[in-house]
């Protein structure tokens, strides 16, 4: 008999799968079993954690290359670098933050880790990162889009030396709002037991997120924030920049029409807007 309400499941209840209430500990928890090795693991966890260290591999490997090429003196001419330099930071501490929550998830059900301590500071700890960490990344990148629309429109009149001094505050500002937005989850988590008195095969330790109906529609309205503005701002950039640069070609290409320029503009700039869908 099902006696949990809608959008939560597990034997306490103890899971969301709502849009943004549906974490890692809920995709996989259930499938990983206790006091079993990796080789008798069910296909489903063998699976993920191949994945889970190509993913790993690739990420580190793309987020130490895109720091060395953006910590550079010689690309720090535009404000448009620091949000790279950033957002290559924040990937590489994505992935490694990553890497972290899915070893501890395996290994504390692999082995039904009981030391509470350590269980408590991870649980407050890895997924508040990993939200601040994501959330950074989403804006810097529109940063850089914004910024790049702006420099389309100013042209020539583009003052790269301000642009450098504004991405500075602009950083430290996403910094402090990011960590406003998101500090209130640690406080909403705590560990839940779930254990089976018949099976000490089934006892297991979760971390889990509490939170009244009033403030998951709040935290919700959060992660809209979050994952909507910045798409917005790089969608929009992308639009200024193709048809600020279709209209400046037409004074230059007046033989062709500007339908055309335009079909060539959105072709040629076709990464800005497919990059943030992907995204």
């Amino acid at each position: 008999m099902c006696v949990c309400p809608l959008c939560f499941y597990g034997t306490r209840c103890q899971f969301s799968s709502s849009l943004f209430g549906l974490s890692l500990d809920a995709i996989l928890g259930y499938h990983i079993k206790v006091n079993v090795n990796m080789k008798n693991q069910s296909h489903i966890v063998q699976i993920s954690l191949v994945l889970t260290i190509i993913m790993i591999i690739i990420g580190l490997i793309n987020g130490i290359l895109s720091m060395i090429t953006f910590k550079n003196k010689a690309t720090h001419q535009v404000g448009c670098r620091f949000y790279l330099l950033g957002s290559s930071i924040t990937t590489l501490l994505i992935v490694i933050t990553f890497a972290m929550k899915f070893s501890i998830l395996i290994i504390i059900q692999m082995t039904y880790n009981t030391n509470r301590s350590f269980l408590y500071i991870q649980c407050l700890s890895i997924d508040f990162f990993l939200r601040f960490f994501l959330n950074m990344d989403k804006w810097l990148n529109a940063c850089v889009a914004a910024e790049r629309a702006f420099a389309t429109i100013k042209g020539a009149n583009f003052n790269e030396k301000k642009s450098k001094q504004v991405a500075k505050y602009i950083i430290l500002t996403l910094i402090f709002l990011t960590i406003r937005t998101t500090i209130y989850d640690p406080i909403h988590r705590r560990l839940l037991d779930d254990d089976d008195d018949d099976d000490s095969d089934k006892k297991r330790i979760w971390c889990i997120v509490t939170y009244s109906s009033n403030f998951r529609i709040f935290n919700s309205i959060v992660n809209i924030f979050h994952f909507c503005v910045p798409f917005l701002i790089d969608i929009l950039s992308a639009i200024i920049i193709i048809i600020k640069t279709t209209r400046q070609r037409t004074t230059v290409q007046t033989h062709q029409t500007y339908g055309k320029l335009l079909r060539e503009q959105i072709q040629q700039h076709s990464h800005l807007l497919v990059a943030p869908i992907l995204l």
